[in-house]
């Protein structure tokens, strides 16, 4: 355990930050170009824990990965000369390793047993595990093939038709990459748009991939080729940085080279309604995915009722919004997410119980959370229940509270920023 605290700030929040890359674009980019044949180099790769565990999976595979900070370079012979592992392939902390390399293994003719650490173990795989079955591969573990360890014996599968019965881009992409070595079609139909990396970064690679609104067909056509990926800043991370800057007063911060795909930027739309001054410059398309600088200037919130079609958008960023609730005048309520209750742990739970802790008055639902603002906060020990997100969540807290905040461990935010305290010290140091 790595114990730290932390105390408030005294003063504005001033500088510019350029934010490690984008963990899903990361851990795609090396998932695909290890599938395809031939040498792709990628830029910007976040060289956090849950991305390094998945290079180390496509290693056993037998490809060839080196990294030299956060360039990558891939030198593959293509998916057809994948060879069976000789050891089960450790995800540690990572269910997006966990899912989408389910659904990529069902392709492979071979046995590969995966397991990841105790808080992976816990986490639901029947929602990738019982579509892909149905399409024909052999998998089983504990409770029937629904928690990890698994155990996947692969090949022989046809595609099918499955419209996702949770919003879940893991899902789809479990799917999609299962569809790459399928016999026939496979079509996977959202109710509600998730985010399109998988979708975007199969294009590039050159497969036989075709979307149209809500309804994505993919088939085993086309060998992937190499291509070079450059990796966007990932908002995800971004948005503690964003949070900070709205709720000290007199900040400013500049957010350089930002991943801005639409189905990711639900917290800067959601910040816009609340009344926050937050503007986007020198903004591009780079394979696929776009990016810009993000500027976001201290001003007061107001309430909104965060619930629907956005909640996809900012399904990883409502632990640093429920916060940024706690800031803004009126009552704020969360519905719609109960997703977060099967996240690296039950994220509504933890954000109630760390913000309660702090002493913001704040209750759990079913499926998300009421906060009433504007409230001022304690300060205390809290949990960070070994989740990156919530770890994150109290440092950001202490910059507002009155008294120092005590993390009881944060190790995990390694996981996706482990630059994290030195940004921080970064904006914060007069």
């Amino acid at each position: 355990m790595s114990v730290k605290k932390l105390f408030p700030v005294t003063q504005p929040l001033k500088g510019t930050l350029t934010i490690p890359g984008d963990k899903s674009i990361s851990h795609r980019a090396i998932m695909l170009g290890s599938l395809a044949k031939g040498t792709t180099i990628v830029e910007n790769f976040l060289a956090g824990e849950d991305c390094l565990n998945t290079i180390s999976s496509f290693q056993a595979l037998g490809v060839t990965i080196d990294r030299q900070g956060t360039r990558v370079t891939i030198n593959s012979a293509g998916a057809t000369n994948f060879k069976e592992p000789t050891e089960p392939l450790y995800f540690g902390n990572s269910g997006t390793t966990a899912r989408l390399m389910i659904g990529l293994l069902s392709g492979f003719p071979f046995l590969s047993v995966i397991y990841g650490d105790p808080f992976l173990t816990v986490r639901p795989m029947d929602r990738v595990v019982v579509p892909l079955k149905s399409m024909g591969a052999k998998i089983d573990g504990r409770a029937n093939g629904s928690m990890l360890p698994l155990t996947i014996r692969g090949g022989a599968t046809k595609g099918i038709t499955y419209t996702l019965p949770v919003k879940s881009a893991q899902v789809k992409s479990a799917l999609l990459l299962a569809g790459l070595f399928a016999e026939g079609t496979t079509t996977v139909i959202e109710p509600t748009l998730t985010r399109n990396h998988t979708e975007n970064m199969l294009k590039a690679f050159g497969a036989d991939i075709q979307v149209t609104h809500n309804e994505i067909k993919i088939s085993n056509k086309n060998s992937l080729q190499a291509t070079d990926v450059q990796v966007p800043g990932d908002i995800s991370s971004a948005a503690f940085f964003i949070v900070a800057a709205a709720i000290v007063p007199g900040s400013s911060l500049v957010l350089k080279s930002v991943g801005l795909n639409k189905t990711r930027t639900g917290i800067i739309d959601l910040l816009l309604q609340m009344g926050a001054h937050i503007t986007i410059s020198n903004e591009k398309t780079i394979g696929g995915e776009q990016l810009g600088d993000i500027s976001i200037v201290y001003t007061k919130l107001k309430a909104v009722d965060i619930e629907g079609d956005i909640i996809p958008r900012l399904i990883d960023e409502i632990p640093i919004i429920a916060l940024l609730a706690t800031q803004a005048e009126g009552t704020t309520t969360i519905r719609d997410a109960k997703e977060l209750r099967v996240k690296e742990t039950d994220r509504i739970a933890a954000v109630v119980d760390v913000l309660t802790t702090l002493g913001a008055p704040i209750e759990a639902t079913e499926d998300g959370m009421i906060i009433h603002g504007k409230a001022e906060l304690s300060g205390g020990k809290v949990s960070t229940y070994n989740d990156h997100r919530i770890a994150m969540l109290g440092a950001i807290s202490s910059l507002i509270t009155k008294e120092a905040v005590v993390l009881d461990d944060i190790s995990s935010i390694a996981v996706s920023y482990p630059q994290f305290f030195e940004h921080m010290d970064q904006i914060t140091t007069p």
